[in-house]
């Protein structure tokens, strides 16, 4: 499987790099695509002109600017994605499923299967503890840009899936005054040092709280995350998919 690695020279497309040469599989990176051009073992350009080589899928962990960059580029020659970037408004997503028309493309906010399994728990749970307040604590490094991270947006949206999208998100309580309200999911962000990933859903009730938490020891599970949704993809029909798929 040819891939052509989107952010080859960050730090997540440095992990897919590793990923794929630890896995005894036919996955095999023969091109990147980044700002600066470098040579990784494989070309990395910063033209898309220049991509020459047949590609059987993208992976894609990188900005979202850049990513929308690279959708052109698999939209204008068939080829499947695997986008992980987070940090996306409504907007952008609504252009992606426009694009998920054309070609098959697979999005998550976190790659991580167990992360996904969480997803499904707290759905569960917050039908069951349906008096209780909710809400998501989420930590990482102190150079994640995007805040709440993607992956806190992702576990909010499978709460609100199973309650029939009746939560409002809170992101910022600096400016009110008022009492907490009961329909509302809060969001607390964490940055500092070098924390791959920490969320916790937290399930207030009057005498007793229930947390469920997931942390990320290494970037590596992202990366391996990718390549099975990279797997998955490369046959599929256009449509937009996501780790519900292989859950």
């Amino acid at each position: 499987m040819n891939i052509l690695l989107n952010g080859a020279n960050g730090r997540m497309g440095k992990e897919v790099i590793t990923a794929v040469n630890n896995q005894e599989n036919n996955f095999k990176i023969v091109c990147g695509y980044d700002k600066d051009e470098a040579n990784l073992g494989f070309p990395v350009y910063n033209n898309i002109e220049k991509i020459h080589e047949n590609l059987d899928v993208i992976i894609d962990f990188s900005v979202p600017a850049a990513t929308f960059e690279i959708l052109k580029y698999a939209k204008k020659n068939g080829i499947p994605i695997v986008i992980a970037t987070t940090g996306f408004s409504k907007e952008e997503l609504e252009k992606i499923e426009e694009y998920s028309k054309e070609i098959p493309i697979f999005r998550s906010s976190n790659m991580s299967l167990d992360i996904n399994l969480m997803a499904n728990i707290i759905q569960k749970v917050a039908q069951v503890l349906t008096d209780s307040d909710i809400e998501i604590i989420e930590t990482h490094h102190n150079r994640k840009v995007d805040s709440p991270s993607g992956t806190a947006i992702l576990l909010a949206d499978a709460i609100n899936e199973v309650l029939n999208e009746k939560k409002k998100y809170t992101f910022d309580r600096m400016q009110k005054r008022e009492k907490r309200n009961k329909n509302e999911i809060g969001f607390s962000s964490i940055r500092g040092g070098n924390i791959v990933g920490e969320h916790t859903v937290a399930f207030f009730g009057e005498s007793e709280t229930l947390e469920i938490t997931h942390k990320a020891y290494s970037r590596q599970v992202f990366a391996e995350g990718a390549l099975k949704a990279a797997e998955y993809i490369v046959n599929k029909k256009s449509g937009l998919y996501n780790m519900k798929d292989i859950v």
